[in-house]
């Protein structure tokens, strides 16, 4: 039997280096690696270090351009243009008459806003007052082209529901061959100001990334690769370039994006918080019930509609420089080895670290001078939280950040003997200052996300992982790890990400008919950008108090199955589940269970309260992918799931001053966990369940977890 060669690629443009792995399209494992500088200055940009890297991969692993079935890309290319102010002129076109043009005419002002200290978001403005006098139009679009416009924006007061106008303008436009684009096509959100921002800026870096997007399909193409092309978004999936050539912001803040899919998918992470730790700072992101989480994000210093990853940066990273103050620990960074100039001290041989001693240095100037480096007789060597965790023996073997540990422990002992204390004591020291950083934040994220502490893992990634994820998992009582090949996480995380689609409209009392297009528009989006219909997950919330319908689609580009050398036996699970459930294995009962998971409770008596029945529910790889902290567990068929749901959503609903809420309801059916724990309307979420249940077969199982809310 021949072996199946086929590969999924994901390639991941970072600012100094191009990283591309090879994943194995059906066992999902890591085939090989490889790293070549990003080619910023090059004719043809990043996409030339994006097909060397390609080359060179294929090369490494012995495979053809034929072998790869999905190629994906993540790139900093949004997020520098804006840093740097390398954008376009945007000419903004608003249509309004009356009290309307005075609120349409007040958008000239995002001119002003600050690209960089010094330079402007450049913007030229026109007005017209209907969009159906082409004479008018055509007047306008002059204008702005003449004072420099290089793409369109038109937008218009109630353009969301009246589209109509803005797409007349654009109709007019169209023969500049400029690139356009209409506000209530980047969103479809109220809110006439920050909706046109939003598209404004995806109109600043459109010309750019429109470039580099025809480079790349241009170069890929010619290496003889067939498989669609997809780009990384902000919020941990990827999209079509055709859709990126729309819709370039969602590109932006696409890296740490890159790593915590990376976590997702390769870790299999349900519940937990994701720690990406470079040189000089972490990334810390959350995921909750198996999806990233994710929030609007701020650009340019207001907030946007545009849906990314909720990343907070830590400035802690692996090569942070320990500072001293009164002969103690007074903290960890900002500052970094790597800024400092100087080799960390635990990549030194020995004989370098000869006659080493302690002194205080300034690493930039207005800096404190109370970083410490050892002057040795083999130079100037900085200590960095990578040492203080490879003296403690906390690196791996494999470890991308692992040091000789007798070389580590000498790098610390002029510390230690300066803190009056032995070198694991002066380590401990270290890592302590540097993690309490990061804690505060993981506890906030934790607090934030409700996320259930039992089932909570920190995942670590990044090259400086092992400085911060195993010490600050003792020191907060949490369970980690560090992810497999964790200094290559992005760009598998690139490579196994779903294709994503998120649509949100605001629909002042939804009814089951409009949530369910919203639900329907969002699954097309997927499936038309090559994701296969028959796998496609859709997770829909109705937010009651904001009027806002949001349905989130995921899908793969192929039906991926899994040949995976180990399944986890019953006893396996269970004991992953007592482990989870923090009891006895004894304690634990079986509730439920379909072919791809099995569902797990226990009892915990109260005297003064009802008792709870937490559960959790175990894949048949042995990890814990839903955590209920009190839920009642009931099997049907999908033939007889409409009246056991209805009466179980019934029986669960709770009803008060805030009005009526329904039980947060997950359906176990096939391989999937359908959530419709977003929705609070019962008839709405019956409407929901029906229809994640229709394509399926009469008599398969379908398990369902219901939680009431309090």
């Amino acid at each position: 039997m021949t072996p199946d060669r086929r590969i999924r690629v994901g390639i991941d443009v970072g600012g100094t280096f191009t990283d591309a792995v090879a994943v194995d399209a059906v066992a999902l494992t890591l085939v090989g690696q490889v790293k070549v500088p990003t080619s910023h200055h090059h004719e043809d940009g990043v996409a030339h270090g994006i097909v060397e890297a390609l080359e060179q991969l294929l090369a490494k692993v012995d495979r053809t351009a034929g072998d790869v079935v999905f190629l994906a890309h993540g790139t900093t290319q949004a997020t520098n243009a804006l840093l740097e102010g390398d954008v376009a002129t945007v000419g903004l076109i608003g249509i309004g008459d009356g009290p309307g043009a005075v609120i349409t005419r007040r958008l000239a002002a995002f001119g002003k806003l600050e690209l960089t200290p010094g330079k402007r978001l450049p913007l030229v403005y026109a007005h017209v007052a209907d969009p159906s006098a082409e004479a008018e139009v055509r007047a306008a679009v002059e204008r702005v082209r003449a004072e420099g416009a290089e793409v369109l924006v038109a937008t218009e007061p109630f353009g969301v529901d009246r589209p109509e106008g803005e797409q007349a303008v654009l109709d007019v436009a169209r023969p500049t061959g400029l690139p356009l684009a209409a506000a209530h096509e980047i969103t479809s959100m109220y809110g006439l100001h920050k909706r046109t921002r939003t598209a404004v800026v995806n109109a600043a870096i459109l010309p750019r990334m429109l470039a580099t997007a025809d480079l790349v399909d241009a170069s890929i193409t010619k290496a003889g690769v067939t498989a669609p092309l997809m780009v990384m978004r902000c919020d941990g999936g990827v999209m079509s370039l055709d859709e990126m050539r729309r819709r370039p912001l969602l590109t932006i803040l696409s890296g740490p994006a890159a790593g915590v899919a990376g976590a997702l998918m390769q870790e299999r992470v349900s519940e937990g918080v994701f720690l990406e730790t470079g040189g000089t700072s972490t990334d810390i992101s959350v995921v909750r019930r198996g999806k990233v989480a994710v929030r609007h994000a701020t650009i340019l210093g207001k907030t946007s509609y545009l849906s990314a990853l909720d990343v907070r940066t830590v400035g802690v990273g692996g090569g942070s420089m320990v500072r001293v103050s009164r002969g103690q620990v007074a903290g960890v960074g900002p500052r970094s080895a790597h800024i400092a100039g100087l080799p960390y001290a635990c990549f030194a041989s020995l004989e370098e670290l000869r006659d080493a001693r302690v002194a205080m240095v300034r690493p930039m100037a207005g800096d404190p001078e109370d970083y410490v480096v050892l002057d040795a007789a083999g130079g100037r060597f900085a200590v960095t939280m990578t040492c203080a965790a490879n003296a403690l023996g906390r690196v791996g073997e494999e470890d991308f950040a692992r040091s000789d540990q007798e070389v580590a422990r000498a790098a610390l002992a002029p510390l230690a003997a300066t803190l009056g204390t032995d070198v694991a004591g002066a380590a401990r020291s270290v890592l302590d200052a540097g993690t309490e950083q990061v804690k505060s934040v993981v506890d906030a994220m934790i607090r934030d996300y409700r996320l259930d502490r039992d089932t909570a893992l920190l995942v670590g990634g990044g090259g400086g992982a092992a400085a911060v994820t195993p010490h600050l998992a003792a020191s907060a009582g949490l369970e980690g790890r560090i992810a497999r090949h964790s200094e290559v996480i992005s760009p598998i995380g690139v490579a196994l990400a779903l294709v994503r689609e998120q649509v949100e409209r605001i629909v002042p009392g939804a009814t089951q008919e409009q949530i369910l297009a919203v639900r329907a528009e969002a699954e097309r989006a997927v499936v038309a950008q090559g994701a296969a219909a028959d796998g496609v997950e859709v997770e829909v919330t109705v937010d009651p108090q904001t009027n806002t319908v949001r349905a989130v689609a995921t899908g793969a580009t192929e039906l991926r199955t899994q040949d995976r050398a180990h399944r986890a036996d019953a006893d396996e699970r269970l004991r992953a589940a007592a482990t989870s459930l923090k009891t006895l294995e004894t304690r634990v009962r079986t509730l439920a269970g379909t072919d791809a998971y099995t569902v797990y409770g226990t009892e915990v008596r109260r005297r003064l309260r009802a008792d709870r029945h937490p559960v959790r529910v175990v894949d048949a790889d042995g990890v814990v992918r839903l955590g209920a902290a009190d839920a009642r567990v009931e099997t049907m068929t999908v033939e007889g799931s409409g009246e056991a749901l209805a009466a179980l959503v019934r029986d669960a609903t709770s009803y008060g001053d805030g009005g009526v809420r329904a039980p947060a309801v997950r359906l176990l059916v096939g391989g999937r966990i359908a959530d419709l724990s977003g929705v609070l309307e019962p008839e709405a979420l019956l409407a929901l369940a029906r229809a994640e249940l229709r394509p399926r077969g009469a008599g398969e199982p379908v398990v369902a977890v219901v939680e009431s809310r309090t």
